[in-house]
């Protein structure tokens, strides 16, 4: 007899309960198209000679910062001219034409973004095949690993990191990996998101088994089970729902997903997919309560935009009157979503 079931037949299975496992793309298959915006207009600073004639001679590597990948390093460089020190990545391989061409075509564009909190893109150099970037140098690193438990510390870095996501989802790009390892600071506090990822253009997948674990805790639902939504994936709110989740992490200082065991990609995408949304803790205020309500939304629909988040009481320092924050959630929603394909930029480790 089977143990806990007392007629010795087996359970049925709450079809309600099964996550389909993404099924890893056929390597006969050919990539998907990568599909992007008409290219910003380049800012006064990237039409500077400063940042046209940027020689790479004049550059000495102090050392390499950040784990790359196997396609890639980022190296301290300083320009010996001037005495600034930058972040170089360096793509290696031989990539082919077409490949080649799609990188240096999202830098490009990447190289026309130009906001206070976004990481600038000075410069961009094709060697032999060999793609070389150059990047603002942002001298504390990443806010991987940060504990802030002071909610004003926390609402500035999150008003900083709205400001540019609500230019980024204004010039029709997504993100796509918003984490704390993609949120660098600098030691005059400002906080600027990372653009620097463009390595896997050549290998890009939007499957979740091909993710580690510390990509997939922070992607939406949705985007980890196509069969949500309809399966319409809009990239804009799946940034809302990373920042939600890198929010919440900076807060608490722990990832706010139960899984059975560190590593187990399965049960955190059951998780993050069929367990109630993360909710900040009974002791926060009630700002930060309603604004993580706001940002980890099930229904992508329902979370706020990023220029609509800048206005939440939290990230301005207004109070929150107990009784408004159903009032505050229903006037700030976004209206439906319209039958149109935005195009966007994924950003990639």
């Amino acid at each position: 007899m089977m143990k806990g079931n007392i007629n010795g037949t087996r359970r049925r299975r709450r079809p309600d309960l099964i996550l389909p496992l993404p099924r890893r793309p056929d390597p006969a298959l050919p990539l998907p198209q990568i599909a992007v915006p008409t290219p910003l207009p380049p800012s006064s600073a990237a039409m500077s000679e400063e940042y046209q004639h940027l020689d790479l001679s004049d550059f000495d590597r102090i050392n390499r910062i950040g784990n790359g990948t196997s396609q890639s390093a980022v190296y301290k460089v300083l320009h010996r001219p001037t005495a600034t020190h930058y972040a170089l990545k360096v793509i290696y391989g031989n990539h082919d034409d077409d490949v080649r061409r799609q990188i240096l075509h999202q830098i490009n564009i990447l190289n026309g973004i130009d906001n206070l909190n976004i990481v600038k893109c000075h410069d961009v150099l094709d060697l032999n095949g060999e793609i070389q970037v150059l990047f603002e140098y942002m001298d504390r690193g990443s806010l991987h690993g940060t504990h802030l438990s002071s909610e004003s510390s926390l609402a500035d870095i999150t008003r900083q990191i709205l400001s540019g996501l609500d230019y980024l989802h204004r010039h029709k790009i997504a993100h796509r990996h918003i984490k704390p390892s993609k949120l660098l600071i600098n030691s005059q506090n400002h906080v600027k998101i990372s653009i620097s990822g463009v390595t896997r253009i050549s290998e890009m997948t939007t499957h979740p088994c091909n993710y580690s674990v510390g990509k997939i805790a922070y992607m939406s639902p949705e985007r980890i089970n196509t069969d949500l939504n309809h399966g319409q994936e809009d990239g804009y709110a799946g940034d809302i729902w990373s920042l939600g989740v890198s929010i919440l992490e900076l807060y608490t200082g722990v990832l706010p997903f139960e899984v059975g065991r560190p590593g187990d990609w399965g049960s955190l995408m059951s998780a993050i997919c069929m367990a109630p949304p993360p909710q900040a803790p009974g002791t926060a205020s009630p700002e930060f309560q309603a604004f993580m309500a706001c940002c980890l939304q099930k229904d992508p629909v329902r979370r706020l935009t990023a220029a609509q988040l800048l206005r939440h009481p939290f990230v301005t320092g207004t109070r929150l009157d107990h009784a408004l924050p159903t009032k505050f959630e229903h006037e700030m929603l976004p209206p439906p979503p319209t039958s149109f394909t935005v195009a966007h930029i994924p950003i990639y480790n």
